[in-house]
């Protein structure tokens, strides 16, 4: 089953894709800009759905349906909750915020790799030009 939010985030609408398969969800998130209308959002699900698709289907999968504690819950608290649940905008389900969570994090590990990756090739470039300078000051002399 494929959901598509969409809720305003600061100063830009944002899309939420949830995908659940075999009891798994997986989530991307994506910018719209300003707020999009019907149209809009059909023309962008044309065009860009099955990137979406792909992307959320590569995300971390994050069990569907899952809670946390013992499942006993002070009355009054439970009241306090539905209520926040019933005032929330937002339809972004608990899951797809944990899904996109990590989702972040793998991506920030990634570009961390790739940034030691850069400065270790940078600093090598760097010792390698002061080599090639130390021989060939010994040449000229």
């Amino acid at each position: 089953m494929v959901t598509l939010s969409v809720y305003l985030d600061g100063p830009f609408w944002v899309g939420v894709l949830e995908l659940v398969e075999d009891g798994e969800l997986r989530a991307t998130r994506f910018t719209l800009g300003a707020e999009p209308t019907d149209p809009e959002l059909y023309d962008y699900l044309m065009r860009y759905g099955l990137t979406l698709l792909a992307k959320a289907s590569s995300a971390p999968p994050v069990r569907a349906g899952e809670t946390r504690g013992d499942g006993r819950v002070n009355p009054k608290r439970a009241a306090k909750l539905a209520a926040r649940a019933a005032a929330r905008v937002s339809s972004r389900s608990t899951a797809a915020q944990e899904a996109m969570r990590l989702e972040l994090e793998s991506r920030k590990q990634e570009a961390a790799g790739d940034r030691r990756a850069r400065r270790e090739e940078a600093a090598r470039h760097k010792r390698e030009v002061a080599r090639r300078k130390r021989i060939e000051r010994r040449r000229d002399r």
